[in-house]
């Protein structure tokens, strides 16, 4: 009983000394986020964090009363407008956390009818896409970024690979041009690597609205164009900011899906660099290290108590993936067998629309790197490697790696005939032939050499 009457706080902890809030960013968090989860469950279901010096938040770190909040739409809201702190200025302007929790006219901030409305039009045009175009798209993103440092025989695995694939495999599913896609690949990377985050969401944003008016006028065959097909009429306004939510909702999770499963692969020896194994490297990862830790936001619509804690209408609420997936339930439920009953994914109306291919995408990246590389191991002790700070997403800063240099072709052979004319499409997009500029130019140019 007096365990879990005055819980120690971990080492480096504020909270140790002060009784403060607990923080979920800095170097401490980022090394063991479990040692700051088991502390925080001896509140009980629901705890006191700080996502960033001044902004406070309630973290729910049990299974069961997550999954009673990503479910209950009556009593919590998503619209972030209704974020009490930051309508009173109690959260600074330069947040590092702003862009992220800051409401912008898309599905995942958005209620009832208008968030049905979105979601539908989401997820129908994400349903068209043909997972063979997937796994061939992420086949050959896959071989030009191999072959891109395969020579060198050495490479970071995240900079060089994981941080890139997504967008790169994104662009060819939404149709985006070169010049285009060069902005997306530079505005998602600078929104999340914390460099000029406001400026590089400036581009971003620009660019895509390029890429709307472009499929205005020239529709292919590609999400964009569903997206802007589909009955749910959506204005350009609306088709930016959902794309936007597409391109950058998902780099981030597979990003760090991607790096969190070869990192676990190339550490657990186990699974012997085997592909039949990589299927249950991806669970693996999502049950102990989920690419997002600690995210969907929640605002309670009245006064109310909740998992144990007293909150007022429009306090922040976030779901710990991370903790509730290590909590002692899912362990249990883990062992009985139940191996995809982590809530990595989240649950309920504002559940991940797409993860069916971002898992399809995960496993052909590794299957082909591996199998590129077959000799691929760590460069650095594991324990010298380290993750990058922050609360919401967990992924690793770099991933160093060796190997006997290849050669890789310039096209995968997974690349099917039929395939090509969507390629030269979304090549010739632009007026003019895309010259050498950023990486995703050099892409278009690689294919059609």
């Amino acid at each position: 009983m007096d365990d879990h009457s005055t819980p120690v706080p971990p080492p480096g902890c504020p909270a140790h000394h002060s009784g403060a809030r607990v923080p979920l960013y800095g170097a401490e968090f980022a090394a063991d986020p479990q040692a700051y989860y088991a502390y925080l469950r001896h509140y009980g279901p629901t705890a006191p964090v700080e996502l960033a010096p001044g902004v406070e938040a309630t973290l729910v770190t049990d299974y069961a009363t997550a999954l009673q909040l990503l479910q209950d739409s009556a009593s919590f809201r998503k619209d972030a407008r209704r974020w009490r702190a930051l309508g009173e200025g109690k959260v600074p302007p330069d947040s590092p956390v702003a862009p992220v929790l800051a409401y912008r006219p898309n599905a995942m901030f958005s209620d009832g009818a208008e968030h049905l409305r979105l979601r539908q039009a989401i997820t129908d045009s994400m349903a068209k896409v043909d997972p063979r175009k997937v796994s061939q798209a992420t086949a050959r993103v896959s071989d030009f970024l191999i072959s891109q440092f395969g020579g060198r025989g050495s490479a970071d695995l995240l900079g060089d690979y994981a941080k890139q694939l997504p967008l790169f495999v994104f662009n060819e599913l939404f149709g985006v041009p070169a010049d285009i896609g060069d902005r997306v690949v530079f505005g998602i990377a600078g929104m999340f690597d914390g460099v000029n985050a406001e400026k590089a969401m400036g581009v971003l944003f620009t660019a895509v609205g390029e890429l709307v008016a472009l499929k205005r006028s020239r529709p292919g065959d590609d999400v964009t164009t569903w997206l802007m097909q589909h009955p749910a009429q959506l204005t350009d306004e609306e088709m930016v900011h959902q794309l936007a939510l597409l391109m950058v909702g998902g780099n981030e999770p597979l990003r760090n899906l991607i790096g969190n499963t070869l990192y676990r692969l190339l550490t657990h020896d186990a699974y012997a660099h085997q592909g039949g194994l990589i299927d249950e490297a991806i669970d693996d990862t999502l049950w102990e290290n989920p690419p997002m830790s600690n995210l969907a936001p929640h605002y309670p619509v009245a006064d109310m108590e909740f998992g144990g804690t007293r909150l007022q209408a429009g306090d922040l609420l976030l779901v710990s993936f991370a903790a509730a997936n290590t909590g002692p339930a899912l362990t249990a439920a883990r062992q009985a067998g139940s191996n995809r009953a982590h809530l990595a994914w989240s649950a309920g109306p504002h559940a991940c629309p797409s993860k069916e291919p971002a898992r399809q995408i995960t496993v052909t990246a590794i299957e082909n790197l591996l199998n590129k590389l077959p000799d691929v191991e760590l460069a650095v002790p594991a324990d010298s490697l380290t993750w990058r700070p922050g609360p919401f997403n967990r992924g690793l800063a770099t991933l160093p790696a060796r190997f006997t240099p290849v050669d890789v072709a310039r096209r995968s052979s997974a690349a099917a005939p039929a395939d090509t004319s969507a390629r030269q499409e979304t090549v010739a997009a632009t007026d003019r032939k895309p010259e050498r500029g950023g990486m995703w130019s050099q892409f278009l140019n690689w294919l059609t050499r």
